[in-house]
């Protein structure tokens, strides 16, 4: 009997698989680690010699095009086609769910990750828009104001777009699989999503989700491993490295198995409630009456200026600062896009349009800037009054041990610094496990609920991926890969738009232009003269 259902589960996953996208996808991965292993150094220039190249010629294009982006979702919040719906059935999880889960897959991770050091960074060496002293009382507010931005509308935006746009013509388009070359629909036709341009979409959208998820399994590692080494003066060598990786790959393993209500769902849900009750304690325990001073002023400066930070390119100081900071995280974001908008369709099937773009972009802000006024608004705090001695700490042992030494200040610190090593392990886990089933649903049919064993082999593949590449030193070349494939994925989304503004004209009335409106050439005189003028000339 056993042998039967093994035999099924593999006929199954047979089945399902295309073997183009997952043939390549995988063998992308698997060529890229290998180049590593054979020559690290080789492998690592030419990722960083891409990386420059890309930020050199197409920075402002990145910058424009996020800017768009928010542009859009924020008239699809206001505008008339908000309410239109992904589908004809009703939502398949409740509102509060959608939005933990819609939260912990995107840039959570990493909002949990930076949310003790980005301030403290922008504190010490103030963004170059600006030009207030570094470590004055101004720096404090600017350098809060830059993570909300860093950390909110923009980056989310990407994900959101992609989500709508794969959602909208898998789920109101027949025979439409739910893969991310669905969103070039309306440019290439139905009848067109298996031919070579669609699939080598959806190829390049495996290789950026794996890179991109062992990217960040490379840095939660690190600040597991740095956790452990500053609290209790362990260090772990090689060994250690990956039992940490390999036991954060077992946990979204297990999670993966037990499917998206069981496993994705009840951990997103987890993941929302202990990151309110960091920052309740935090807001408590911390310097309450300056947090609430301080992140008024600091929203007030992200909400005045959202468009000059948008297109900052400091093209004064040869961009160095901003693609250091925004176009590396704009691109980041955008190597997150394909799986983070393929799970975000999977899981709005039923919502609308509006609901989907204030979750995308307005909500899941709302969180983000919490944890950035609270966290980064008490290390910032701490550190220029001399409570505690962040960066000191951070300059040596780099910048994962700052939430340490932040939550060690409090009452019952070890107790804060257990549970924030929780959390930071907990939205990752969640993030690599949407990402994996994203990555499951890419390699075949448009499935939405792969197999167990395709699911398992891209889990094992990631986190083969992240432990390799912390072993042999290539987490940074990884993060440059990810930037260099984030580039492109630029254009995809800016596609993706194109096709949803055809769509929605064609389908639903034009908002701006009527239908008579030529916009280039001369119109004939006569058919735009109304029948009065002609009878006046008659």
């Amino acid at each position: 009997m056993a042998s039967s259902d093994k035999h099924g589960a593999i006929a199954t996953f047979v089945d399902e698989i295309d073997p183009v996208i997952f043939l390549f996808g995988a063998g992308l991965t698997v060529t890229f680690i290998a180049i590593f292993a054979f020559d690290p150094q080789f492998a690592a220039d030419l990722m960083w010699d891409a990386n420059e190249t890309m930020l050199g010629y197409i920075n402002w294009l990145v910058l424009a095009i996020m800017f768009i982006l928010v542009v859009f979702l924020l008239f699809l919040i206001v505008g008339p086609w908000g309410k239109i719906k992904l589908g004809d059935e009703p939502p398949e999880f409740s509102y509060l769910s959608y939005f933990a889960m819609l939260y912990s897959m995107g840039s959570a991770a990493g909002v949990v990750f930076w949310g003790p050091t980005e301030a403290l960074l922008h504190y010490s060496e103030v963004p170059a828009l600006y030009s207030a002293p570094a470590e004055s009382a101004e720096a404090m507010v600017l350098g809060v104001q830059y993570s909300i931005f860093h950390w909110s509308l923009t980056p989310l935006a990407c994900f959101t777009v992609m989500g709508i746009a794969t959602g909208y013509f898998a789920y109101n388009y027949e025979d439409v699989p739910l893969r991310v070359s669905a969103l070039l629909t309306p440019l290439i036709g139905a009848d067109n999503l298996d031919g070579n341009l669609a699939k080598s979409i959806d190829v390049v959208a495996v290789f950026a989700t794996i890179g991109g998820v062992a990217t960040s399994l490379g840095f939660m590692g690190s600040q597991f491993v740095s956790g452990i080494q500053y609290q209790w003066g362990i260090e772990l060598g090689s060994l250690g490295i990956i039992l940490v990786v390999t036991g954060m790959t077992l946990l979204f393993t297990v999670s993966l198995v037990l499917g998206l209500h069981r496993g994705i769902r009840r951990l997103s849900n987890f993941n929302v409630s202990l990151l309110v009750f960091l920052i309740v304690v935090t807001f408590i325990l911390g310097p309450t009456v300056f947090l609430m001073v301080l992140g008024t002023q600091a929203i007030g400066g992200f909400l005045s200026d959202f468009i000059t930070m948008s297109l900052y390119t400091d093209a004064e100081n040869g961009s160095a600062w901003a693609n250091q900071w925004t176009v590396f995280y704009w691109a980041w974001a955008l190597s997150w896009s394909p799986f983070a908008g393929l799970f975000i369709a999977r899981i709005s099937r039923g919502r609308t349009l509006r609901e989907i773009a204030f979750t995308g972009i307005i909500a899941t802000s709302m969180a983000s800037v919490s944890w950035f006024i609270v966290i980064g608004g008490t290390a910032v705090w701490g550190q220029h009054t001399g409570v505690m001695d962040i960066l000191g700490p951070v300059d040596a042992q780099g910048e994962e041990v700052a939430g340490f030494i932040l939550f060690e200040a409090f009452p019952f610190g070890t107790v804060l610094m257990l549970l924030f090593l929780v959390l930071v392990t907990s939205f990752f886990v969640t993030s690599a496990d949407s990402a994996t089933l994203a990555v499951s649903m890419m390699t075949t049919g448009g499935e939405e609920n792969p197999s167990k064993i395709n699911r398992l082999l891209w889990g094992l593949l990631l986190g083969a991926t992240a432990s390799v590449l912390m072993i042999i030193g290539g987490v940074e070349a990884l993060q440059a890969a990810g930037v260099i494939t984030g580039g492109p994925f630029a254009l995809v989304c800016l596609i993706a738009v194109a096709g949803l503004l055809k769509e929605f004209r064609s389908k639903h009335g034009r908002l701006l232009l009527q239908e008579e409106t030529q916009l280039i050439g001369d119109t004939n005189e006569r058919s735009t003269r109304s029948p009065a003028v002609e009878a006046d000339d008659d």
